[in-house]
């Protein structure tokens, strides 16, 4: 089962790289208003996610690109916690949002338990 989830794992996180390509304007309004320069976070975020997503794929770099998902997930924490606050919350319900907050939570889980 492990190899099958690491296939798993490294398709979601390159799929979702690649849609910071082709929809970056759906990450936009995401992004905290304290953060410089969302265009290239939002395309450098994408950048890691492909590359972390496809380097899992290989034993020589699995456990270094789970170490990566790691770190980017909870870096991605700082997004869904500034949703939590009125203003920012883009009509998502607060039940949704913490939600959210305890899926980032699984995937950093989920990364963290594939590490060898």
């Amino acid at each position: 089962m492990g190899a099958i989830q690491l296939y798993i794992m490294g398709i979601i996180y390159i799929v979702l790289g690649v849609f910071h390509f082709t929809s970056p304007e759906f990450y936009k309004p995401l992004m905290p208003k304290f953060l410089p320069a969302h265009a290239a976070l939002i395309f450098w975020s994408g950048v890691v996610e492909i590359v972390l997503g496809a380097a899992v794929f290989f034993s020589a770099t699995k456990n270094i690109a789970l170490w990566g998902i790691v770190a980017m997930l909870t870096v991605f924490l700082i997004v869904h916690i500034n949703m939590l606050f009125p203003g920012n919350q883009l009509g998502m319900p607060i039940w949704a949002l913490w939600l959210r907050i305890m899926f980032q939570f699984l995937l950093i889980y989920w990364a963290y338990v594939n590490i060898s």
